[in-house]
Parts: C-alpha cells; structure tokens; sequence
C-alpha cells in the first residue's frame, strides 16, 4: 500500500546551466509542490501505512530552508532544477523516513518530475 502528502512551498530561482537567452537564466520563482510518498504493508492494529504526522515532521526541516528562499543559495542546489531539488529532498527525507518510495516536484501546474531514489 502506499500513501502520499503533499506540501508546498514558494521560492525563487534560475538555472545556471541553461543556453543563453532562456527564459529560466532569469531570476523567477514558483509555488513549489513537493508530494512524499511512502510504501509498505497496512499495519494490523493501526490500519495505516504510516501516520501523515511522521510525513509531516520529515518536511518541516525541509520547508524551513526552502520556503521563500532563493534556491541557488541553499547548499546542495547550486542548480536547482526539479530533477535536482527531487533529489535534494529525497537525501534529506530517506534517513527519517525509510518507507520513502517516490518524491514528486511539481514546479507548476503542469511541468515537474518524480524521483524513485534511482542514483
């Protein structure tokens, strides 16, 4: 079985590495939306996979260094893509949450990227 929440989170930033003249070499922000998904057997006596607390206590350290910051700065996302803060988040996450299945970015409403812990 597997669960997921949702949390988000705005913030603002550009891609160094992009060609020159696209538009993400600006500056520009998002309203963030990072899904955590966790996968394991229903518990017995719970009934549940995990509590959503422990979902949301893992995120909130997270939220805490990306939420209305500048992206590029934050150790780690030097070039903060979708594919590269999935994986950011899912290093930060793993440790405290080992049911950790996949972390989905969304940077806007259509466009984003989901990360399984592949590398």
């Amino acid at each position: 079985m597997e669960i997921y929440k949702e949390f988000r989170f705005e913030a603002a930033h550009l891609l160094p590495n992009v060609p020159p003249g696209h538009k993400c070499a600006r500056l520009h922000g998002h309203s963030f939306r990072v899904v955590l998904h966790v996968e394991g057997p229903v518990g017995d006596d719970s009934g549940w996979v995990q509590d959503f607390a422990d979902l949301s206590a893992a995120w909130q350290p997270l939220h805490a260094v990306l939420d209305h910051y500048y992206l590029n700065e934050v150790p780690g996302l030097s070039n903060p893509t979708s594919e590269n803060l999935a994986r950011f988040v899912w290093a930060r996450i793993k440790p405290t949450l080992p049911m950790l299945s996949k972390v989905v970015v969304k940077e806007t409403c259509t466009s984003g990227c989901v990360y399984r812990g592949e590398d």
